[in-house]
């Protein structure tokens, strides 16, 4: 009995209507990437582990998918050496002996191990787009997938916070083009720092913004239980979460945090770190204010990212109209390198989540129409001695721009129309001998049902007719 097939979960299948779609999400997000000066790069789809290992903190690191080293892998494993207290084969620790590549988590942290190797290379400051599928062993759901595209865009060898202002344009222009309402979320990661130390518990900051970054899915009060489970005070929460629920101008949370950072909040700690990140964001929304964004952009203190390596402002997007988890996010980096040998070189980036994407513009109806028809003309086969003419017009029809078939089989006319329709071929060209010898063209428009004939010379009149 022949197995039926299937795909692993969190995986699809993409037929011609979805690649033309995702298509139009990569192309329109390459074209802006392409105005800002950004040059494209591609990196192998699995990394050494020793690159992801320890970037993305304990729960990515659970979420990376790993490969068996290549052979038989499980010759001359020592089992017994793998097996903990309780009898039980510690499979983390078997598998840093039997895998020593996985599939790659982001862009980001390849990126970071592609600039050290290719240092020599790369004219600072390097800006760089990249456009491939990531994997995450993460438990499949509603806009989240094991397999999934980003769109990244980097700039590295700069520590301007012009550079984050044009990503945050480059967010603007393309979900303007989109045709999507979106909130641009921005925090600093050293306000998070900040806030820890003002709580009293510098050295939880991992974990105060892992539990932060679940406020949306989980709700606060499910955060602060989190919070105090992973070793925080009821008083180390009671200064945290007032700062969750603040409200006002960007001003006025900025002057609101100041006041805290300097040791105004009930535990009086002051943190410079905290103060700092205060004045990058009030210089980044400076420029923001002057640059004009048209989406909306907002401060959010309680905006945590969980990624470990985010050291400075940190960026998420939201859909107004569509109930979605995040459709863009991103931040500073200043140390990623440096774990690869190349201290000192700081870099901030953003990245699309084009399978979201996908879901929000399916949902709001906002792809163009008729992104997914294949071609414009199609050419109808009834006379196989018509064949010696047709070939040599739909060649030079081609090269004129007309995307065209020439139907391959001699058949039923109905057969032919009904084939144009489900393709949703907007054009039919339907000849015999007569236009053959007057060397002619018949096109039909199968949505108007105007018919006009053409000298297959006039390839003027032809495009205006296929409106090209």
């Amino acid at each position: 009995m022949a197995q039926k097939p299937s795909i692993p979960k969190g995986t699809r299948d993409f037929g011609q209507e979805e690649m033309a779609a995702r298509n139009y999400i990569f192309d329109t997000i390459r074209s802006v990437y392409r105005t800002y000066g950004y040059v494209q790069i591609e990196t192998p789809a699995m990394e050494n582990l020793s690159t992801l290992l320890g970037k993305y903190g304990d729960e990515g690191d659970k979420l990376l998918f790993r490969i068996l080293n290549s052979g038989d892998t499980f010759s001359g494993v020592d089992f017994e050496s793998y097996r903990g207290g309780d009898g039980n084969v510690n499979s983390n620790k078997l598998s840093m002996k039997v895998c020593e590549k996985g599939l790659r988590y982001d862009l980001t942290v390849p990126f970071a191990r592609y600039v050290v190797q290719h240092q020599n290379e790369i004219a600072f400051p390097f800006r760089r787009f990249q456009i491939q599928p990531v994997w995450r062993a993460d438990r499949p759901q509603k806009g989240r997938y094991r397999e999934f595209y980003q769109c990244d865009a980097d700039v590295i060898g700069s520590k301007s916070q012009l550079n984050e202002l044009e990503l945050v344009q480059i967010v603007d222009r393309v979900f303007t083009k989109f045709g999507i309402n979106v909130a641009i979320k921005i925090n600093n990661r050293k306000v998070l720092t900040g806030l820890a130390e003002i709580s009293g518990f510098p050295d939880k900051v991992t974990d105060i913004t892992v539990a932060i970054d679940k406020l949306d899915k989980i709700g606060l009060d499910a955060v602060k239980e989190e919070m105090l489970g992973r070793g925080l005070s009821a008083q180390a929460i009671d200064v945290i979460e007032p700062v969750l629920n603040l409200q006002g101008t960007t001003a006025e949370k900025i002057e609101t945090m100041r006041g805290l950072m300097q040791g105004n909040s009930a535990s009086g700690i002051v943190s410079g770190t905290g103060l700092l990140g205060l004045d990058e964001l009030t210089e980044l929304f400076g420029y923001i204010d002057a640059a004009g964004i048209s989406q909306k952009v907002e401060m959010d203190l309680s905006l945590a990212r969980g990624l470990n390596y985010y050291t400075g402002a940190i960026f998420e997007v939201k859909a107004l109209d569509y109930a979605i988890g995040s459709i863009c996010g991103g931040g500073r980096y200043d140390n990623l390198t440096g774990i690869f040998g190349l201290p000192g070189m700081s870099g901030v980036g953003i990245s699309f989540g084009a399978d979201r994407i996908y879901d929000v513009l399916k949902g709001l109806d906002k792809f163009p129409g008729n992104i997914a028809g294949s071609a414009t003309l199609l050419f109808a086969n009834m006379d196989a001695s018509v064949i010696g003419y047709l070939v040599p017009v739909v060649k030079r029809l081609r090269e004129a721009g007309v995307s065209c078939e020439l139907y391959p089989d001699q058949t039923k006319l109905k057969k032919q129309f009904d084939y144009a329709d489900k393709k949703g071929i907007p054009f039919i060209s339907i000849n015999g001998g007569d236009e053959a010898a007057s060397r002619s063209l018949n096109l039909k428009n199968l949505a108007t049902g105007e018919q006009k004939s053409f000298s297959c010379d006039d390839i003027e009149g032809i495009l205006a007719f296929l409106a090209i």
